[in-house]
């Protein structure tokens, strides 16, 4: 069965919780201000990472890759109410405006976002966490798989987003970024340490449960 992507879309967005009029406002301004707005999370998957925090309800996320802060806020919605999100972001040029979209938000003091080299600042991390999410530099996925996964409690989740690669995975296509998806992706789905699954929501979801 084959759907028309964008009818499908605008159906999962009808058929989901509403976008936040914040999440909205960083949509509407990162697509028309910002370098490569398609790294945004956006509406559907949103919704999607919103949920899984809400079902772990954490006390400790870390996520790698900010971007302009949509997802941040959506996993901070599960959040305990003694609970923190670590945001890490080597992008300084974003600085200002993410931390005034989340100055704006309900979850301002339970975000600790830096900006730095994330390679660096992970190994620093004297944190157990529920729930770890990889959006940053494919090249390095394997890294930070690698660099979490033992500050992950048991029963925690890694989530690594992008590992579909807009379908290239799927392809013969042998650029570096795709190359890296597809060994990371083998990678994980050899790890006996881990329960996993992909989700094909929008350019793929892999979830990871620490076993």
């Amino acid at each position: 069965m084959s759907f028309a992507e964008n009818d499908l879309t605008a159906y999962l967005q009808a058929f989901c919780d509403p976008e936040p009029e914040l999440l909205k406002k960083i949509d509407r301004e990162t697509q028309l201000e910002v370098l490569m707005p398609r790294m945004l999370s956006g509406h559907v998957q949103g919704r999607v990472l919103s949920m899984l925090s809400k079902i772990m309800a954490p006390t400790r996320i870390l996520e790698i890759g900010t971007f302009t802060g949509y997802a941040t806020l959506c996993f901070a919605e599960g959040l305990q109410k003694e609970g923190k999100i670590i945001t890490l972001d080597i992008n300084e040029e974003l600085e200002e405006r993410v931390r005034g979209y989340f100055a704006s938000s309900d979850y301002d003091s339970q975000i600790d976002y830096r900006i730095g080299n994330a390679m660096d600042i992970i190994p620093t991390l004297n944190e157990v966490f529920d729930l770890v999410f990889i959006d940053a530099d494919k090249k390095n996925n394997e890294n930070y798989y690698n660099l979490v996964f033992d500050k992950v409690r048991s029963g925690g989740l890694i989530i690594t987003d992008n590992v579909l690669w807009s379908g290239k995975v799927l392809t013969k296509i042998n650029d570096k970024d795709t190359a890296n998806i597809h060994t990371f992706n083998e990678r994980v789905v050899a790890d006996e340490r881990v329960d996993k699954l992909i989700l094909p929501v929008r350019d793929g979801l892999f979830v990871v449960r620490k076993k």
